[in-house]
């Protein structure tokens, strides 16, 4: 199985959200329900300030523990291509994904009173396309694939201070990140 995953640029991104924008509209999300989410970090003082931005969504972990831990089976992992999906018919809305997951993937829906999560477009994947927020990148920030082949192009992905440790799950992403952001 070739496993798809995400290489995020922090040095190039400018927070500017129009990813989270696109994933939000594609899937007709409500106020307060962000499959991609875009952090904002800053520190240093005069005269090295430094900021970075940190665009995230599914990362279509190798050992997802949401998967694992969904009671009904509802959140698994495709065989064809390793992307983290959703039968949004069986979930039952016991929030297990969204406490089980590190990186705050799955969202909890109050008006369906269920869960669900980035997919990573895979209606537009299956189709050979990209995911919405790839393609609405303006800085060309984020980009989709296999992710051996991304982490051949890019490097390994980075642990980042503001994240969970990596192997925890093995996540599919790759950062090229500032020095301020990296675990030493």
């Amino acid at each position: 199985m070739k496993q798809k995953g995400f290489y995020y640029d922090s040095t190039i991104c400018t927070g500017c959200k129009t990813c989270a924008i696109a994933c939000k509209d594609k899937n007709e999300l409500p106020v307060g329900v962000n499959f991609r989410r875009v952090y904002s970090f800053e520190g240093g003082k005069y005269p090295k300030p430094w900021i970075y931005h940190l665009s995230l969504g599914c990362n279509h972990c190798e050992h997802p523990k949401c998967a694992e831990n969904c009671p009904t089976g509802a959140i698994y992992k495709r065989e064809e291509d390793g992307l983290v999906v959703q039968d949004h018919e069986k979930c039952i809305g016991c929030r297990m994904c969204v406490w089980s997951c590190p990186y705050e993937g799955p969202q909890y829906i109050e008006e369906e009173g269920k869960v669900g999560k980035c997919d990573g477009c895979a209606d537009l994947v299956d189709k050979g396309e990209n995911p919405a927020c790839v393609d609405a990148c303006l800085m060309r920030a984020i980009e989709f694939g296999d992710i051996e082949e991304l982490r051949a192009k890019y490097g390994d992905h980075t642990n980042l201070k503001v994240l969970a440790d990596f192997k925890i799950t093995d996540p599919s992403i790759t950062v090229n990140a500032i020095p301020e952001a990296k675990i030493d």
